[in-house]
């Protein structure tokens, strides 16, 4: 069997972390902060109304009950967030 591979991207693998490896990674963000952050990353529905999320739902990826941080999604997440609180 042979694989065209013009169907594979060229572009750089994403760099995706473990929170724990994360936090090493970023000492500046301990694992309970960024445990909270991806916690509340999503719109949820909180005694009737919903509570909307932080947005950082587009840097995490979940397989099962693995939880891995996108560094390249995150940082331009914080950017994005620090942007937004200065204007």
């Amino acid at each position: 069997m042979t694989t065209n591979r013009s169907s594979f991207s060229t572009k750089a693998p994403r760099q995706l972390f473990t929170v724990k490896q994360f936090a090493e990674r970023y000492p500046a963000w301990s694992e309970q902060a960024l445990r909270w952050l991806i916690f509340n990353a999503k719109d949820r529905m909180l005694a009737k109304e919903m509570q909307r999320g932080n947005g950082l739902e587009c840097a995490i990826l979940r397989q099962g009950r693995k939880v891995l941080i996108d560094e390249d999604l995150f940082l331009q997440w914080l950017e994005n967030s620090n942007q937004a609180s200065v204007q």
